[in-house]
């Protein structure tokens, strides 16, 4: 019998959640749960103990699994943004959002200071887009 993904939705509170984040997290915690919340439409659910997701899609593959259409994590060290690894307008928003660092489908921001606000809108608009529209591979 597989083992059930950890990341999933539950019931645990995101208020909670983030005022037990780091405290310089928290201001720009809230800035992103708000953003990524309008942007997607849908309110901020925990997903598994540290990932506060917004809606939710299917994964494609031999092995589909549910994971939140946006997502983002306030860690120790930065925040941790969550969206789809391969849509056409990410590389280029990327180099026009500030100081962050990415790996696949995370993007790191020590500060919400360092980077363009409304290119992070851009990042979160168009990953969702194409996430709805059955692109993704996540």
């Amino acid at each position: 019998m597989a083992a059930e993904p950890k990341t999933r939705p539950t019931n645990a509170s995101v208020d909670d959640f983030l005022a037990a984040s780091p405290p310089v997290r928290q201001a720009d915690a809230a800035v992103v749960r708000d953003l990524l919340a309008e942007v997607a439409g849908e309110p901020a659910v925990m997903w598994g103990p540290s990932i506060v997701g917004f809606g939710a899609y299917q994964t494609p593959g031999p092995k589909p699994m549910d994971w939140p259409l946006l997502g983002f994590s306030p860690r120790k060290t930065e925040l941790v943004l969550y969206f789809a690894s391969d849509f056409p307008e990410r590389e280029d928003l990327l180099a026009r959002l500030g100081k962050h660092r990415s790996a696949v489908s995370c993007v790191y921001i020590k500060r919400l200071a360092d980077v363009d606000l409304s290119v992070l809108r851009r990042l979160a608009e168009a990953s969702a887009a194409w996430t709805r529209s059955g692109h993704t591979t996540c």
